[in-house]
Order: C-alpha cells, then structure tokens, then sequence
C-alpha cells in the first residue's frame, strides 16, 4: 500500500463529508416551505450517515498512518462547496443544494475508486461503501424536487 497516495484520496473525502454533515444540520435547523416536515427528518439521517461515513475516513487515515484532519479552520479552507445559504430556506431550494453537493462527492469519489484500486483495495471498498449510501441519498433528495426524476 502507498500509504500517501491513499492519504491523499481519502484527506479531501473527510473535508467534504464533514463539510456535507455540517450543511446537513444547518438545512435541518432552518428548512421551511411545503416539504419541512419529510425533509428535516431526512437531513438528521443524512447529517447521522455523514458523521459515520466521516468517522470512518478518518478512522482509515489513523489506521494508515496519516493524520486525521477535520478542524474547522481546514474545512472552511478545503472545502469544494459554496457557502450554504444562511436564514431559512424553502424546502425547494434545500432538496437541490444537497442534491448538487451530493452529485459532486459522488463524482469525485468515482475517481478516487479508481485510483484507490491501484493501491489499496481495502481503502477502495470503504470508499465504494459511502458512495453508495452516498447515491442512495441523492436519489432521495433528487424524489423531493418538483420536475425532477428520481
């Protein structure tokens, strides 16, 4: 195993899985409009998921050898993701803003699969495991704006 290479996929995973988890009880907190009550159930199992799947990115990193970093100062300066809106929300808007940060995880880790399967197969698994939960999510949310298929 190369012990770097796999660091270096897995350290922008846990900046944007902590980035999505804090997202995720900010929308809960503040969502409103028509679908308030089925999404804020939903985002406090999303924000639960993402501080698991955060957990054990940063659990595999320890395990390899390399430093576990989710400080906020890190997040704030690594993050992929636009600001999140602040104030409430209309449950339209809140459903397509995790939708596109979901999307954008899942697309990145379609290219950390593939290079985690050439040096670390067990990393490659964990990260294939969150992106399907990841999916599973998405389509979720997808189901909850209007004129768009699930």
């Amino acid at each position: 195993m190369e012990r770097q290479a796999v660091g270096q996929e897995l350290a922008p995973l846990l900046i944007e899985l902590v980035d999505l988890a804090l997202t995720a009880k900010q929308a809960h907190w503040n969502v409103s409009g028509m679908w308030f009550r089925q999404l804020h159930t939903q985002l406090d199992v999303l924000a639960d998921d993402l501080r698991l799947w955060s957990d054990d990115v940063a659990e595999r990193l320890t395990t390899i050898g390399v430093a576990a970093d989710a400080r906020v100062e890190t997040v704030a300066a690594r993050t992929p993701f636009a600001s999140f809106p602040s104030g409430s929300i209309d449950s339209t808007k809140v459903a397509s803003l995790i939708v596109e940060r979901l999307e954008k995880v899942v697309e990145n880790n379609q290219t950390r699969i593939a290079k985690l399967g050439v040096v670390d197969l067990v990393t490659q698994e964990l990260v294939i495991g969150i992106t399907g939960g990841l999916q599973k999510q998405e389509w979720m949310f997808a189901a909850e704006q209007p004129g768009r298929p699930a």
